[in-house]
């Protein structure tokens, strides 16, 4: 499974927020610049991450954009869920209708386990770890996403 820019964009972007957002809304605009991801691109993933319970934004001269959520209870796996659809190993997996055999494949079983496997690890982080990790690459002078 390959994570499309969505993915790791919003991610980035949630990530950034939380750096960020400890004096109030984040700007978009700050966002882009910071991450070196266009306004109009990160606009596209603020309505899905709005969908999705993980951002509030706030209108006006002071608004932006904060976290609807304690890092600690945004689980990666949902983020990804949110903004990539019904993401699998496989076609076959997130759309059994595709393949006349799905039902009865043994290949596609195996496919359907290795991509809940991927979800379990997934879920398993949040973005509070994502923090974490983050400041520890600032100690150590690595850069962050």
């Amino acid at each position: 499974m390959q994570l499309t820019t969505r993915s790791r964009y919003g991610l980035r972007m949630l990530l950034d927020i939380a750096i960020n957002g400890g004096g109030g809304p984040v700007r978009i605009q700050d966002i882009a610049e910071r991450r070196k991801i266009s306004v109009k691109y990160l606009e596209q993933l603020i309505r899905e991450l709005k969908k999705g319970g993980f951002i509030h934004s706030k209108r006006g001269p002071k608004g932006g954009h904060v976290l609807a959520l304690p890092p600690g209870e945004i689980k990666i796996g949902d983020v990804v869920r949110i903004l990539e659809g019904r993401p699998a190993l496989t076609e076959c997996v997130s759309d059994e209708t595709i393949c006349p055999i799905s039902s009865d494949c043994v290949a596609r079983r195996i496919w359907e386990r290795a991509t809940q496997s991927v979800f379990r690890e997934l879920d398993s982080i949040t973005l509070a770890d994502m923090l974490d990790l983050a400041r520890q690459s600032a100690v150590t002078g690595f850069p962050c996403c």
